[in-house]
């Protein structure tokens, strides 16, 4: 029974984020994949196991070798959902950038007041 997984807790483990940023540039087998880290092979294998499940990684056969790429349909969704967080995220620090750029302007002239009147 193959279980859906989540492509939330899938991009939460750090090997998994590590293999999706090797394959944003290029396909790469299993092999070539695990070349890449100290893991044994299987461990490697299982990452990209899960990353396939949860459809952020395709395989296509070439002959004898798998070639895993990424699915750019699941990763413009996963993007998709994660904007409005963004937006909502920059418009508070931008908030915050003018905030904290009129206090620094108010406490320089407050400052310079009070050395004009020594």
């Amino acid at each position: 029974m193959n279980l859906r997984r989540d492509v939330f807790q899938a991009i939460a483990d750090p090997t998994r984020r590590a293999i999706l940023l090797m394959l944003a540039s290029q396909s790469m087998t299993a092999g070539a994949i695990a070349s890449q880290f100290d893991s044994a092979r299987p461990t490697v294998s299982k990452h990209l196991q899960i990353l396939t499940e949860c459809e952020l990684l395709q395989q296509k056969q070439s002959g004898r070798e798998i070639n895993y790429h990424i699915n750019a349909e699941k990763m413009k969704e996963v993007a998709a959902f994660i904007e409005p967080f963004r937006q909502m995220w920059d418009a508070r620090f931008n908030k915050l950038e003018t905030v904290m750029k009129n206090f620094k302007t108010n406490s320089n002239g407050k400052e310079n007041d009070s050395k004009s009147r020594s």
